[in-house]
């Protein structure tokens, strides 16, 4: 059985690089979003509805991740084999995995590289773009599958990479062409955790299912030009500099009259 496994990363789970990195990426996202919701000047009200909208964006997406760790505790424990659910391109059994795939890894090291990028990336989207997030993550999730099924090589493509692939790339991408406070720093944080994942697109080892990963990004960037003007900017910030300056100009007509 040939099966390809869309992984975020290599890890060596127990290595002190690994717990490092995780160590990094978990104490420095929150702050991170928190200085987001700081460089917004928001009144204190909005700033706790953004704390609001920050930690339910982020219970439910940690809700999702322990569903995919559950599943693959059960396909342990019940000695099964899940793999053949997920996407086999142009048969048609496989395009039951259009649907499941995303939720079966072929091994516990699998599913532990793609656990933080879902957080992060998840966390930063259903924060960041609620309204974009109704539409982008259905169709991250179902078109990236349907792309492998259409496209890619013959074998059983599994993993939830599709998904942050997706979603890097559409949070990057908006946050150029949005150009507003929050858009700008959710897509240098992602860009920093994550931009390493473009080297994601191109082929490495033959079990890595790279058009899983290009599906995603492709959905992604097309979303982010789609969905630009979906959500509301924040209000911009203004200084009191620029008051002044306004009233200090004198009008045209305001001269002494001879």
């Amino acid at each position: 059985m040939h099966r390809l496994e869309s992984g975020s990363a290599t890890v060596n789970i127990g290595t002190l690089k690994v717990k490092a990195g995780i160590l990094v990426q978990c104490h420095a996202f929150y702050p991170a979003i928190f200085a987001v919701m700081l460089s917004l000047q928001m009144t204190p009200p909005e700033k706790n509805e953004d704390r609001r909208r920050l930690r339910l964006s982020f219970l439910l997406v940690a809700a999702f991740i322990v569903f995919l760790w559950f599943l693959k505790a059960v396909e342990l424990v019940s000695g099964l084999d899940f793999t053949h659910y997920g996407v086999y391109p142009r048969r048609i059994e496989g395009l039951v995995g259009v649907a499941v795939a995303p939720l079966i890894h072929g091994s516990f090291s699998h599913l532990f590289a793609n656990t933080l990028p879902l957080l992060i990336l998840g966390t930063a989207l259903l924060y960041g773009y609620p309204r974009s997030a109704r539409w982008v993550i259905p169709i991250l999730y179902l078109g990236s599958g349907l792309a492998v099924w259409l496209f890619a090589r013959s074998a059983w493509h599994i993993g939830a990479s599709g998904l942050t692939f997706g979603m890097m790339f559409f949070i990057f991408v908006i946050g150029v062409l949005r150009w507003d406070r929050r858009a700008i720093s959710l897509a240098m944080i992602v860009f920093f955790f994550y931009g390493s994942m473009v080297w994601g697109l191109f082929p490495t080892a033959p079990s890595i299912s790279f058009e899983s990963h290009l599906a995603g990004a492709a959905f992604g960037v097309m979303l982010a030009f789609l969905l630009k003007d979906q959500d509301p900017k924040p209000p911009e910030k203004h200084y009191s500099w620029e008051n002044e300056d306004h009233q200090d100009v004198p009008d045209e007509g305001d001269g002494d009259e001879l």
